[in-house]
């Protein structure tokens, strides 16, 4: 189980376009599950670009346990984060989809492959290790994404939509999963939702984002803080 880690995110500013982010304050505790919501277009999946460095703010900061992440590359700043489409290798077994990160950072096969099973145990998707993506359902596809996201131990996770894709029938059975996984790891979650019921499920507490500026952060279903 790994240490839950704080996202201290403080004075965030960022211009795209005509599109503005100004002055986001808000912190996401260690080991906790934090739903950020909003419409369309509030700035909900850039900030998590931000998070990750994909983009740079013009000003303001970032903090992992309060180390400034200004600088740090995407591939070090420990980060899981999966996007809203969940972009899997088609030509790739599952089993290399979810090692992929593993095996770039060069650990050995064997290590990696007890890694993988312990994961994909977890997540009760052992059974599609030798499959390829395009015959996966989409329930089983987030789980795949969700599994490569988490093998290497990030220090915290973000999860753009993840259930977006999926049925209503299986998306309640998914957050679920989603909750357990991240309780039994303690990692620090941070997870973009537009559906009420997913947010009533799953957050701590819950962050409402529009037009590049948090309007307010509550108590979430859950009730932990």
């Amino acid at each position: 189980m790994v240490k839950g880690r704080s996202i201290d995110i403080k004075a965030l500013c960022f211009r795209i376009g005509s599109f503005i982010m100004q002055d986001v304050t808000f912190q996401v505790h260690g080991g906790e599950y934090f739903v950020l919501t909003g419409p369309n277009g509030a700035g909900k999946s850039l900030l998590m670009k931000l998070i990750c460095g994909l983009h740079h703010p013009l000003s303001g900061s970032i903090c992992i346990d309060d180390h400034p992440l200004d600088g740090t590359p995407p591939w070090r700043r420990q980060i899981g984060y999966v996007p809203q489409d969940g972009v899997l290798f088609p030509n790739r077994s599952v089993s290399h989809n979810i090692g992929f990160g593993l095996e770039v950072r060069g650990m050995p096969r064997r290590e990696r492959d007890t890694i993988i099973h312990r994961m994909t145990d977890l997540l009760h998707i052992t059974h599609l290790l030798d499959r390829l993506p395009h015959g996966l359902s989409g329930g089983e596809r987030q789980k795949v994404s969700l599994a490569r996201a988490l093998v290497f131990e990030p220090d915290v996770l973000l999860l753009d939509e993840p259930v977006s894709a999926i049925d209503e029938q299986a998306r309640d059975e998914v957050c679920q999963e989603l909750y357990r996984i991240q309780r039994t790891l303690g990692v620090t979650t941070l997870h973009i939702s537009h559906n009420p019921l997913e947010t009533n499920l799953l957050a701590d507490r819950v962050g409402v984002l529009d037009q590049g500026r948090l309007l307010q952060v509550t108590s979430g279903n859950k009730g932990t803080v």
